[in-house]
């Protein structure tokens, strides 16, 4: 592309002229489209990215300094960037799926690790009274921390700090079983 213009794109964008977006589109769509697909490794996703990447070099059009780097440069690196963020937050969400029904989390079928069978409620009178109160509110009677630290007029922070040394001392009696003690006894 010749810096003639490279530069009247540059003035376009910086004039907030809509024919800088055609410009940039024309000159440049097809190379961006190539880095996005290179990170996202899908069309779909690439052409997403594409589109949000022209969105951001529209709104980002005054910050950019050609004595920073060439408009190339610029762009690349919004596309690209755009494209890790994209891939990101589908890896996200895609982590954040469970699938129920092909899950055997609640097929356990081992009544020994069943809070009722552990007699988790003795040991529980093993710890400090304070550590109690909070793991009893939470875990036996369904609070939430902010429903226990109303009920129980005890600040948030506080129930937090509590719960974390309760389940530490209680992990002192169960050793590594007491997680699945305790998301047993959330799921039943």
């Amino acid at each position: 592309m010749s810096t003639l213009l490279e530069k009247h794109i540059v003035e376009l964008l910086q004039e907030r002229d809509e024919k800088a977006i055609s410009l940039l589109y024309e000159h440049y769509g097809d190379t961006l489209l190539g880095v996005a697909n290179k990170v996202v490794r899908n069309e779909e996703l690439a052409q997403d990215v594409l589109q949000e990447s022209f969105i951001k070099i529209w709104k980002k059009s005054d910050s950019y300094d050609s004595s920073k780097a060439k408009l190339f440069t610029w762009l690349f690196r919004i596309t690209r960037n755009t494209a890790i963020d994209k891939l990101r937050s589908v890896n996200t969400k895609s982590d954040k799926e469970i699938q129920i029904d092909v899950s055997d989390v609640y097929n356990l079928g081992v009544n020994s690790t069943r809070p009722e069978f552990m007699d988790v409620r003795e040991n529980l009178e093993k710890i400090e009274t304070k550590y109690q109160i909070v793991l009893d509110a939470l875990f036996f009677e369904g609070m939430t921390q902010q429903e226990a630290s109303d009920e129980l007029n005890i600040p948030l922070g506080t129930i937090k700090s509590r719960l974390k040394i309760g389940l530490r001392e209680l992990k002192k009696i169960y050793g590594p079983t007491l997680l699945l003690v305790l998301s047993l006894n959330l799921i039943s």
